[in-house]
Order: C-alpha cells, then sequence, then structure tokens
C-alpha cells in the first residue's frame, strides 16, 4: 500500500508545483505585457476620441494637426477656437472637398469671396464679392491693408493665401473676431460669415458638440501632435 500512496503523493506535490510555475509566468507576461503596452494607452485614448468626433461630424474625422492651428488663430483673435472648426467642418468638409472653389467664387479652406479678404473698398468689388482683382494683389498684405481686407500672413511668408490652412483658418478668426465673435455674440459672427439662417444653424450645431469635447479633442491633439 505504501508504493501508491507515496505515488500519489509525488503527483500532488507535481501538480502543485506545475500551478505554482503557471501562476508566476502569468503573473510575470501580464506584467511585461501592461509595461510595453502602457506607452500606448494615450494613442488607444485618442482613437477612441477620433471615432466619437467621427461620429459626430457626420462620418468625418477632425485632422488633429488642424486643432492646434485653431488654437492660435483663436489665441490672436479672442474667440473660441471650436468655433473655428465648426466653420471649417461647415465650409469645406476639413478642406476634403475636391475642389476649394465654390460655384459663386468662394476660396480656399476657408472660402472667402475675394472682395471680402482682400477688401470692399477694392474698386472692382461690388455684388457678391469676386472683383477683378489680379492674382499677385489678392495674397499681398500689403494691397490687403491698403483695402480694410481680412486676409492674413500667418505664416510670415509674405503672402495671405487663403489656399494657405494657416492663413486660410487666421483670416477666418480675424473676421469673426471683428463680427463679434469675440464680444461672445456667435450666432451674429456666424450670420455675418455667411447670411443664412440654415448656415447659422449648421455651423453652430457642430460648435456645441465640439464645445462639449473640447477638452478630450484638446488632449487629443497633445497626443497625436
Amino acid at each position: 500500500m505504501a508504493g501508491p500512496k507515496k505515488k500519489k503523493s509525488f503527483l500532488k506535490r507535481l501538480i502543485f508545483l506545475l500551478a505554482t510555475v503557471a501562476v508566476v509566468l502569468y503573473g510575470t507576461l501580464a506584467v511585461l505585457i501592461f509595461t510595453f503596452e502602457k506607452s500606448g494607452l494615450i494613442q488607444k485614448a485618442a482613437h477612441v476620441v477620433i471615432d466619437e468626433v467621427q461620429d459626430l461630424t457626420g462620418g468625418l474625422t477632425m485632422p488633429s494637426e488642424y486643432i492646434t492651428i485653431y488654437q492660435a488663430a483663436a489665441e490672436e483673435y479672442d474667440i473660441p477656437w471650436t468655433l473655428l472648426a465648426a466653420v471649417h467642418r461647415i465650409e469645406t468638409r476639413f478642406s476634403t472637398m475636391s475642389t476649394l472653389i465654390s460655384p459663386v467664387g468662394a476660396e480656399g479652406h476657408m472660402q472667402f469671396m475675394p472682395c471680402t479678404f482682400v477688401g470692399w473698398s477694392h474698386p472692382s468689388c461690388s455684388g457678391l464679392g469676386q472683383g477683378d482683382i489680379p492674382e499677385q494683389d489678392k495674397t499681398n498684405p500689403e494691397v490687403i491693408a491698403e483695402y480694410g481686407g481680412y486676409g492674413v500672413d500667418a505664416n510670415g511668408d509674405g503672402v495671405a493665401d487663403p489656399f494657405d490652412i494657416e492663413d486660410a483658418i487666421y483670416s477666418a478668426a480675424h473676421y469673426l473676431s471683428r463680427s463679434g465673435a469675440a464680444e461672445g455674440d456667435i450666432k451674429k459672427a456666424l450670420f455675418n460669415y455667411n447670411r443664412s439662417d440654415q448656415y447659422v444653424s449648421d455651423v453652430y450645431a457642430f460648435y456645441e458638440e465640439f464645445e462639449e469635447k473640447r477638452d478630450q479633442l484638446e488632449g487629443l491633439a497633445t497626443a497625436e501632435n
């Protein structure tokens, strides 16, 4: 009888030993996995925010690299950066349109009429604001200053270009600020930007959505950039 008992005892010890080794290995593996994946936690959280933003923008993702431009322009002109994002979303779907020139002649990432960008006091400006402005004058900061336009040379390259993303966003911030946004009258500023009640309603809806997720979006910009 002693033989079978010793055999059972040995098997019990073997099973206990194997179980102990398995627990140790599992624990070590878990620590290693956590250590290697910890650096990716922020990125994973950022992707969650991207999905949420994509849902609320109707299948579009707000490019994280634009957020820092919105923020800088908004700080310069004392308006909410989320307002610039909302205008950008409605005007050109975050610059994903096949063309950045509208049928009525609005140009660039934020869709400025040439006369608004260069200045309505330009002698060729009337009607909807297409004007007959020479191409070299459209982006000349000195010409824009002369005619009281809203175009801005944001990156300091000597050109105020509505087709340059920084210049366009700063120019929009300039216009919105002067139109009431700096005083908190967001809807007035939007109506001045595009004199349509539907336009105001559409942009304002995105503005409210972006404001609700402001902290998450700012965290996304930090994580991605």
